[in-house]
């Protein structure tokens, strides 16, 4: 019976080990279910930034950006970098908007979402085909590689950056081929 006290306290310990462990397993779980339904929404928005086209919602697609001057994209041509919000919406306006465009499918392919530790950051790649028609004449991508950075502002989740490219390989290929048309 020496070891009376010493009892006492490793089995005070241990209950108070067992009674914290379920909160922390709470937190833990509740920190898991918050990141799925994160996921859950970012994957939501960059579907909306792409078909959003089909009906051309514009409040779908303005609300799915940053608007503001640090909104930023690279499209695979040199000339089509776009700096800030307003430049965006100019181009969507002249472009996407236009009764000469249609869009007419798209599907994305191994979307890959990740979290920054604070929550707030999240980015994304997927390999995009991206269909639609300017003056009756089919356009689009197939096999773009699409990358993008979204930032969770006043609770929403927004794209901040995106970027698209074309494997140089597949490029040269198709450009090696003769013309079918």
């Amino acid at each position: 019976m020496r070891f009376g006290n010493l009892g006492f306290v490793a089995i005070a310990l241990l209950g108070l080990a067992g009674a914290w462990a379920p909160a922390g397993a709470r937190a833990s779980g509740a920190a898991g279910e918050r990141q799925a339904a994160d996921r859950a929404q970012i994957e939501k928005v960059v579907r909306a930034s792409i078909g959003w086209a089909l009906t051309k919602d514009r409040a779908l697609l303005y609300d799915c950006m940053a608007q503001d001057s640090s909104f930023f994209i690279f499209h695979p041509d040199s000339k089509s970098t776009i700096v800030g919000f307003e430049a965006f919406r100019a181009m969507a306006e002249k472009v996407f908007m236009s009764d000469r465009f249609k869009a007419t499918d798209f599907a994305l392919h191994d979307l890959r979402i990740d979290l920054s530790r604070s929550g707030d950051v999240a980015w994304y790649s997927a390999r995009l085909d991206d269909h639609g028609e300017w003056d009756g004449r089919k356009t689009g991508w197939d096999d773009a590689r699409w990358t993008g950075v979204l930032e969770k502002r006043s609770g929403k989740w927004v794209i901040a950056q995106m970027h698209f490219s074309l494997a140089s390989d597949v490029v040269a290929a198709q450009a090696a081929k003769p013309d079918s048309t």
